[in-house]
């Protein structure tokens, strides 16, 4: 039996990326050819796109996680890694995704639209990829980055455009199975449906739809039964119908009652897309009043009665019979004519473009801040600096080399000294924790200059080329006088003493 499945939790994993290779060429009469390793390739994405023929989220209902595949490892002879594949997901027309937080990523709306629900890792560097001028043959390559892991939530808000409201066995589902081919249960005996039902309903070369939305009762706005479940469907509705149940037994309803008790329940919900997407509020929507079951002599009598107050609040009022297929006609006509007019004052939908935002690349990108859990630490945040430790293979002492390489440069090791670190300092970034040692030389207090340079460098006391030139224009002008040489800075006497 099928299921209506219309919210679902995924657990989405994007692929790896594969490892850089360190290699050196090598071949016959040169057996050190230079680094020739390649580059890891990128993990997979998961992706969600919209397809026509899905309509209901069963699929991640049985199976909730997807993973993307894992890019492939680089190789010798500057062959590169495979990309990933892929992963792509069908899902149906309205989608909305959330995070865990209830913050909403996208709402695919439309065939083919596209969201990126987990992205993949980036592929390592390999040495070739690595070398420069000042490391001419690498001995190590870069780790591939771990791709993006992701919980999210996926509700389906039905794309309609007549919203069938009403309590429940007033005769929603029977009235969407006879305007339209849905065949929705059906029972002569009180019920309330647990899933919404869509039909296709055409009056003469106009065709729209229409969704039947169970589950509401007085309180569904604050979550009482089913009616936080299914209110959302009516967010994408164009018009709002009430279904009215003229001839209920129940003591205390009336259509006049139904009518205001649903009132107060589409007032006090609050659509969720409607800040997005300029939709305006359940209780702006145009109204249609539909009074069910007059094939029933005491509830035709009724329908008459309370006609004329309906119709003073500006609604129009239809009296129909679903079993009886009496007024139908009437009412696809008129339902037809009120989606014609608000897609007539409706814009035309423009598609979305993809914004994106590039991150500053002089951006800095990190904070150091002592850590409260060791005394003396500090704890390095920051996405480069996250990245790049992942990145490592510790094992290696030439990329350990790298990465301090890169953090200098990067500021963090200037940052540490302002706060105080000192050389042992416990320093932690992302997952690992290390003693920091800076780049100072042994012995007297030196003041910290950048990454291999040396203030002592500076002072030196070996006589520059330009002083030499005049010693040597000096010993000239005293020997042309005939003064005798004189000894100079560029003078040498050899093992025995003699020029």
């Amino acid at each position: 039996m099928s299921r209506f499945v219309d919210r679902v939790t995924i657990h989405a994993v994007a692929g790896n990326g594969g490892h850089g290779c360190s290699s050196v060429h090598r071949e016959k009469f040169k057996p050190l050819g230079g680094p020739d390793g390649g580059n890891g390739g990128n993990g997979g994405d998961v992706i969600l796109r919209v397809d026509p023929q899905v309509h209901t989220l069963l699929d991640f209902h049985f199976r909730p996680h997807a993973r993307a595949q894992n890019g492939k490892p680089g190789a010798g002879s500057n062959r590169d890694g495979g990309h990933g594949e892929t992963l792509e997901m069908p899902v149906p027309d309205g989608t909305v995704v959330l995070d865990e937080n209830g913050r909403i990523l996208a709402d695919l709306v439309g065939e083919g639209a596209t969201f990126v629900a987990a992205s993949g890792g980036r592929g390592g560097l390999g040495n070739a990829a690595l070398a420069s001028k000042a490391r001419k043959a690498p001995g190590f390559a870069l780790l591939g980055e771990e791709g993006q892991t992701r919980e999210l939530v996926l509700e389906l808000k039905s794309v309609a455009d007549v919203g069938l409201v009403g309590f429940p066995s007033a005769g929603k589902s029977s009235l969407v199975s006879v305007l339209s081919a849905a065949k929705p249960k059906i029972a002569d005996y009180p019920f309330t449906t647990l899933a919404p039902n869509l039909g296709v309903v055409t009056a003469g070369a106009s065709v729209f739809t229409v969704a039947d939305v169970p589950g509401l009762i007085p309180g569904a706005s604050q979550g009482r039964g089913l009616g936080l479940d299914f209110l959302r469907h009516l967010e994408r509705c164009a018009v709002l119908a009430h279904v009215v149940d003229c001839a209920t037994l129940e003591p205390g309803r009336d259509p006049i009652s139904d009518i205001d008790a649903l009132e107060a329940e589409l007032a006090a919900y609050t659509p969720a897309l409607s800040a997005d997407h300029g939709l305006q509020d359940l209780a702006d929507r145009p109204r249609v009043v539909i009074l069910n079951k007059i094939d029933v002599p005491e509830a035709a009598e009724l329908a008459e009665m309370v006609t004329p107050d309906l119709e003073a609040r500006g609604w129009p009022v239809y009296a129909i019979s679903a079993v009886g297929h009496v007024g139908l006609d009437t009412l696809r006509f008129a339902l037809a004519q009120k989606v014609a007019d608000h897609r007539a004052a409706t814009p035309t939908p423009v598609a979305r473009r993809a914004v994106i935002r590039p991150i500053a690349v002089d951006e800095s990108g990190f904070t150091v801040s002592p850590d409260p859990a060791v005394p003396g630490g500090f704890i390095v945040r920051g996405t480069r600096p996250e990245r790049w430790i992942k990145q490592t293979a510790f094992d290696n002492d030439e990329a350990v080399g790298y990465l301090a390489d890169r953090l200098n440069r990067l500021g963090v090791e200037d940052e540490l000294v302002k706060q105080g670190a000192v050389p042992g300092a416990p320093v932690t970034i992302g997952d690992v924790s290390f003693d920091w040692e800076p780049q100072l030389p042994s012995g007297d207090a030196v003041p910290v200059t950048g990454r291999g340079t040396d203030i002592r460098l500076d002072r030196t006391d070996r006589v520059g080329a330009a002083d030499r030139k005049v010693a040597r224009k000096a010993r000239r002008h005293h020997a042309d006088d005939g003064l005798g040489p004189v000894d100079g800075p560029d003078d040498w006497s050899g093992p025995d003493g003699d020029d």
